[in-house]
């Protein structure tokens, strides 16, 4: 039975990763990303489908989120679309509760029937990093996630527990707090961007790096990567 279910699991990733990227192909094309026009263009298509019936397009891009997190999504790009689309406030409220309820699916779902499967392959320097959780798993992932995962990434994060037999209601916990403060500095940067955009002008490199909305949160974001650097030594660094 247990087998069945990991080659249904393993069906439905590989679908719906599929068709994920078979529709952004489609929709976008890759050689105009540069274009500012052309980008203005397509995310107006984006805010007019929102502003035509908000909570449809609300709750399809949180369930979107969920399962883009199930399927080892990267999570700053849905954050920086969402905080674009919704603005920082809504935006990081919708990430933050769609990543967590995706997060702690995808770590269910792992822990259950790909746990030595996970145990084997992850490197060893994260498997290092089993003692210092085993001290306080909810403090130790909660600041863990504080601090970005000290660069490890975002889809490795989610399952990392594994080995540690993290307690799924302390991963709910420590996933829900942690995420906010990166959450929300990427959704910051996704509503300055959308403000810029919406000017019919099109900016210099230096008017948009010296707008208020797009260098507080890039300075935020730096600091983050600090703390992150310094807290990735000290968890890799842990015999």
């Amino acid at each position: 039975m247990s087998k069945k279910i990991k080659v249904l699991l393993a069906t439905f990733y590989i679908i719906s990763l599929g068709l994920i990227l078979y529709a952004v192909f489609s929709l976008i094309d890759i050689t105009r990303i540069g274009d500012y026009e052309y980008l203005r263009d397509k995310t107006q298509i984006l805010i007019e489908l929102k502003n035509q019936n908000f909570l449809i397009f609300f709750i399809l891009f949180f369930l979107f989120s969920v399962i883009w997190v199930l399927l080892l999504g990267f999570g700053s790009p849905i954050a920086l679309i969402s905080g674009f689309i919704f603005g920082k406030i809504l935006g990081t409220i919708l990430i933050i509760f769609s990543f967590t309820i995706g997060c702690t699916l995808l770590y269910t779902l792992a822990k259950i029937y790909f746990r030595d499967l996970i145990i084997k392959y992850l490197p060893k320097k994260i498997h290092n990093m089993k003692n210092i959780f085993n001290k306080n798993e909810l403090v130790y992932f909660l600041l863990f996630r504080f601090f970005g995962g000290g660069g490890v990434p975002f889809g490795i994060q989610n399952i990392l527990p594994v080995i540690f037999d993290m307690k799924i209601k302390n991963y709910f916990y420590s996933s829900f707090l942690g995420l906010i403060p990166s959450v929300f500095i990427i959704n910051s940067l996704g509503e300055g961007i959308e403000i810029i955009i919406e000017n019919e002008k099109v900016p210099t490199y230096y008017e948009i790096i010296t707008d208020p909305n797009i260098y507080f949160p890039l300075l935020g974001f730096a600091v983050l990567l600090i703390i992150s650097f310094f807290a990735k030594k000290k968890f890799f660094n842990e015999k």
